[in-house]
């Protein structure tokens, strides 16, 4: 029989329904600062706790205060689904609590789906990792601004309904594949890692005999100017930056590397700031990021008369009579030079630190002349350029694997495969 799924019309041998059918969907509280009186202090789930493909991630806790009854209501217990209901880039991500979180409650950026006696949360996790991954959500959602997946939305989302045996059986069949999936993405992600610390270490080794031109020299010596950019509420997705306004974000310059894609489109109510636009040869630095991260720098690559900077984001105009800012960029990077970046940097959360500008333009930079800059820079390339060539076949690599991980889940709850012998 022909199905109203996203996927469009699929013979399944299997009932079709709603998510409502599976369990019964809750939204969390409002955050509370204060105590009212009776209320318990207690940890809670919030959006940034619920990652892609279904990784709960619960080492950054936050407490808020519930009254008893409350936290008796918003139990997050062993089977139950948990999916976010709003946020520019996390509505409808969805992750299965493998375990009872005793004492938890959750927020408002929260439903959880509490399945039916004899109905698997592990299968609906996965129905709705697959559901986001095909851009339904987006526009069951009729994304404008802020979008929201509301309980009574994410309750009448269509999807098939085997059997409770067929769901424990496909969840049973996807828990094993994807764990061997996730193995081999961890590895694949570890050799990336050695081979940026071989990279760095040759970096490092050919900047360590640099005679300065002017010993003392600052960052401010170099500098023509410093900018920074805003935050306004963006959209969930990329833009290209060109035809399209978008805001970078702070993984822009991550380690070195200039990532124009990582950004938010810009709303069409919100007036664009031309000011705040990136310039071919703008040294980015990261102002607030993680401990391993804020400082990050890197050189923009290209014209993008549309990408505006982000507030967590420097754009250093550098007078190039005097530095190539890729030079400056490798120094950024080197080892002596972050030591100095992550002392200076401070904040309440070690999740997110922040730098000032003070820090930035004051850190030192050993600079020789412009043409041993010129041919450092051509050693660095002709010794690195099969790193990095192995690096990015490496990402590629990886990301085949997820697109697999994800065709894979999509395939399974769809009844697309047969895995009856398995079960």
């Amino acid at each position: 029989m022909s199905t109203p799924l996203p996927w469009g019309d699929t013979q399944l041998p299997w009932t079709i329904g709603k998510v409502k059918h599976l369990g019964s969907v809750t939204l969390g509280k409002m955050l509370q600062a204060k105590d009212t009186g009776q209320d318990v202090l207690a940890p809670y789930m919030r959006a940034a706790n619920v990652q892609p493909d279904g990784v709960l991630a619960l080492d950054d806790v936050k407490n808020m205060w519930f009254s008893p009854s409350e936290l008796d209501d918003l139990t997050l217990r062993q089977g139950d689904v948990v999916v976010v209901e709003g946020g520019q880039g996390g509505f409808g991500r969805a992750a299965y609590v493998g375990e009872d979180l005793d004492g938890w409650g959750f927020q408002n950026s929260i439903n959880r789906v509490r399945s039916k006696t004899g109905k698997d949360g592990r299968f609906l996790a996965y129905y709705l990792i697959a559901l986001r991954a095909t851009g339904y959500l987006r526009r069951y959602c009729n994304v404008v601004s802020m979008p929201h997946l509301t309980a009574e939305k994410l309750a009448a989302i269509p999807l098939p309904l085997p059997s409770s045996p067929e769901q424990r059986a496909i969840a049973d069949h996807l828990d094993r594949e994807t764990a061997e999936i996730d193995r081999l993405i961890a590895a694949l992600e570890r050799f990336i890692g050695r081979l940026q610390e071989r990279r760095q270490a040759v970096v490092e080794h050919e900047l360590a005999e640099v005679v300065p031109a002017a010993p003392g020299t600052r960052l401010k010596h170099l500098v023509r100017s410093v900018r920074q950019g805003w935050s306004p509420q963006c959209l969930p997705w990329p833009a290209d930056g060109v035809e399209t306004w978008a805001v970078l974000k702070a993984g822009a310059a991550n380690r070195g590397v200039f990532r124009p894609e990582e950004n938010k489109e810009l709303p069409e109510d919100l007036e664009p700031r031309p000011s705040t636009v990136v310039r071919r040869g703008d040294l980015l630095v990261s102002r607030a990021n993680t401990r391993d991260l804020v400082g990050s720098a890197a050189v923009v690559s290209g014209d993008y008369p549309r990408l505006m900077l982000s507030d967590k984001l420097y754009a250093l105009a550098l007078d190039e009579s005097k530095a190539v800012p890729r030079y400056v960029a490798h120094l950024m990077a080197s080892r002596r030079v972050r030591d100095l970046i992550e002392m200076a940097a401070s904040g309440a959360s070690s999740s997110m630190l922040n730098i000032s500008r003070d820090d930035i333009v004051n850190l030192p930079m050993n600079v020789p002349d412009l043409a041993e800059q010129h041919l450092i820079l051509k050693h660095l390339d002709e010794e690195t350029a099969e790193i990095d060539n192995l690096i990015t076949k490496t990402q590629r690599h990886i990301e085949l694997v997820r697109e697999r991980r994800r065709a894979l889940i999509t395939a399974a709850v769809t009844g697309q495969i047969d895995i009856s012998e398995e079960a």
